[in-house]
């Protein structure tokens, strides 16, 4: 399908807003540092089923998105996803408050090369001549960050190889943005609830008000 300008000006708009938006949130999550990643993510995905909820039943959308469920292919790769994207969360999650951010940092510029592989391996897209050109000066750029790192991090690895494949299965999904969010919420829920009752609270009320608002 043949993506027109207004389309390609919008998508890549929305990609520079949701960037700048998830790297100013570690200004966010670095508040949680007194708390482990793990129990962030079970917080997190357990508090954003009802506010994705509540959006479903304003829009009308919540009887469309239990069909959408009912699928068994929608369910499986909704799974998949959910996975990938509490590993993704967590990892990023503990990268911010143990210090780490620049490595997490760096998984986030490999994360358009990665997403290209994805794309070109997998859904056979093709690049013209200006994207090969601009692929590999992406490519010169992350080398030269890795050689002055000194080294490839666990972390940058994990944080852009998971997303990477998080976007390749969320096509798989006939959703939109907040239909998957509800989906992938649902999905974790369960284990969210799992971690809160082993953990007595995954330390909610342990930090003072202000982190557990955070």
């Amino acid at each position: 399908m043949e993506v027109s300008s207004q389309q390609l000006r919008r998508g890549l708009s929305l990609a520079v807003i949701a960037n700048i938006i998830w790297g100013v949130s570690a200004l966010y999550w670095i508040e949680t540092a007194p708390v482990s990643a793990a129990d962030v993510v079970a917080h997190r995905a357990l508090w954003s089923l009802p506010v994705a909820t509540l959006v479903l039943v304003f829009a009308g959308r919540l009887g469309a998105t239990w069909t959408l469920l009912k699928q068994s292919k929608t369910l499986l790769w909704s799974v998949l996803g959910a996975v990938l994207l509490s590993l993704n969360w967590g990892v990023f999650v503990y990268a911010v408050s143990a210090g780490k951010a620049t490595e997490a940092s760096l998984g986030y510029f490999m994360l358009p090369l990665l997403t290209i592989m994805v794309g070109r391996l997998v859904f056979k897209e093709t690049l013209g001549l200006a994207q090969r050109i601009a692929v590999a000066l992406a490519v010169c750029a992350v080398l030269v960050q890795v050689l002055s790192y000194g080294s490839l991090p666990w972390i940058s690895l994990v944080v852009s190889s998971s997303f990477a494949l998080y976007g390749a299965m969320r096509k798989k999904i006939e959703a939109d943005t907040i239909q998957g969010l509800f989906i992938e919420t649902l999905c974790m829920a369960p284990f969210a609830l799992g971690w809160l009752w082993l953990t007595g609270g995954a330390w909610m009320g342990q930090h003072g008000l202000k982190v557990d608002a955070f």
